[in-house]
């Protein structure tokens, strides 16, 4: 009888191990339908697409949606809409997305940050469609206040369903999670998260950001930077400068070049990050030494200076920003409307190559000053949602030649908000900063001192 016993055993031992896989089963065959339907863990080898699993109910009433376009693309988890103003009085909706929380790639520069920039910048480029939808009945506004917790969603040309960006950006590793779970497709947040940590994608992944630059700052003057500023974009660089302008956590450094008899400039933004004797290197009238990555700054179509940081221990660290000096002043060349507008410099780069370049556009954020301007015209910032409400853009005229000069929001010394009518129609001077907008160049003033009515 062993050989009956044998056979007996081996029976009981498949039927016992049927009985321990059964719920395997039954889980990898667990229906994957309804509006949020991520709650299985991804097992081994069994990769899913989360992003397509949850459906966009446009019709449906228990959210608010909005069909939107792009207006501008700000980094991987904030991008400025198009909408009606029924949504936004303004036409723009600032959208922040929920449940995620890509890398820096604006103020602060991290790892993985220009990459989740760039996904989403490349998902929503490519759409035919893209809708918002808020996680209650209502749109609420971020912490900020000048925000709006969305969820956004896009269609290619290759489907007719909508794929949710937010849990796509999860389950591709560019995100950590921003209470996840909390919202309506909390459990497929939750799955997209721990797929991509056991794929161990991107920032889940333990290696370096090919994107990111881990080397020490590259040394060089403002004019190598701006003669060359593409060239050292996501690179950490250190200049010197003086700090002319102090304005919304950014300051504007410029520096003299004796070769050329230009001062060539730089917009520096130092978010919140700095406190202390690391803001006081940054007071106006100080030479400074600047250490921080370059950026392009899509929203203001200009490049920028940021992650700038100062550890107080160590003053000494060749990472921080320094103080050199003290004393000094904004240079406010004094250009004439013709030179502003057609005047051009020749100047050899350090390639030994020599051509010409429009004054204006080497002398980007470099204080000027200029004289004898008609005010034609006078536009006013008029959304009280916005914290330019207020601001005036003046189109000014001087010997033939056309240009404008933005102001910040002005204010007298009783705190009256300074209006249109004490420019229009009048005969100014200005001192400012050259600035570029829309493709344009021209004269930003932050305080009232800086203009001067004529007569």
């Amino acid at each position: 009888m062993p050989h009956i016993k044998k056979a007996h055993l081996t029976l009981v031992s498949c039927l016992l191990a049927a009985f321990v896989m059964l719920p395997l089963l039954l889980s990898s065959c667990k229906s994957t339908g309804g509006s949020d339907s991520g709650t299985d863990s991804p097992q081994s080898g069994d990769v899913k697409d989360y992003a397509a699993e949850v459906k966009l109910d446009i019709g449906g009433t228990a959210t608010k949606k909005q069909e939107v376009t792009v207006h501008t693309f700000v980094d991987g988890d904030t991008t400025h809409f198009n909408v009606p103003e029924t949504v936004m009085e303004s036409g723009l909706f600032k959208a922040r997305y929920i449940a995620i929380n890509t890398p820096e790639s604006t103020g602060k520069i991290e790892e993985w940050g220009k990459k989740a920039s760039d996904f989403t910048k490349e998902k929503l480029s490519g759409a035919t469609s893209i809708y918002i939808e808020s996680d209650t009945a209502e749109w609420n506004a971020d912490s900020t206040g000048g925000r709006y917790l969305v969820w956004v969603w896009y269609r290619t040309p290759n489907s007719s369903d909508y794929r949710n960006l937010n849990i796509e950006i999860l389950q591709n590793g560019l995100a950590i999670a921003s209470s996840s779970a909390n919202n309506i497709y909390g459990s497929t947040c939750t799955a997209a998260i721990a797929q991509a940590k056991a794929q161990k994608l991107n920032i889940h992944s333990g290696k370096r950001d090919p994107d990111f630059y881990y080397g020490d700052a590259v040394e060089l003057t403002l004019r190598e930077l701006r003669l060359h500023v593409s060239d050292y974009n996501g690179k950490k660089v250190a200049f010197e400068g003086v700090i002319t302008i102090n304005n919304s956590n950014t300051v504007y450094v410029e520096d003299y070049d004796a070769e050329s008899g230009i001062y060539f400039g730089m917009t520096v933004y130092y978010g919140y990050g700095l406190s202390g004797e690391g803001l006081e290197i940054l007071s106006v009238g100080n030479r400074s030494r600047i250490v921080g990555t370059v950026q392009y700054y899509e929203a203001g179509d200009s490049w920028q200076v940021s992650g700038l940081t100062y550890r107080q221990m160590k003053p000494d660290d060749p990472g921080n920003i320094q103080k050199i000096g003290d004393g000094f002043a904004p240079a406010f060349v004094k250009l004439t409307p013709e030179e502003f507008i057609s005047s051009e410099v020749e100047i050899t780069d350090s390639d030994g190559k020599t051509g010409k370049h429009r004054l204006a556009e080497l002398s980007v954020n470099t204080t000027v000053s200029m004289d004898g301007l008609k005010v034609v015209s006078v536009y006013t910032t008029d959304n009280t949602e916005s914290s330019q409400f207020g601001a005036m853009t003046l189109t000014v005229e001087a010997g033939g030649s056309t240009f404008t000069v933005r102001t910040a929001v002005l204010r007298d010394s009783s705190g009256e908000l300074i209006t249109a009518k004490e420019y229009e129609g009048k005969t100014i001077g200005v001192r400012g900063m050259i600035d570029k907008y829309d493709g344009n160049y021209q004269i930003k003033v932050f305080t009232p001192s800086d203009i001067t009515v004529a007569g």
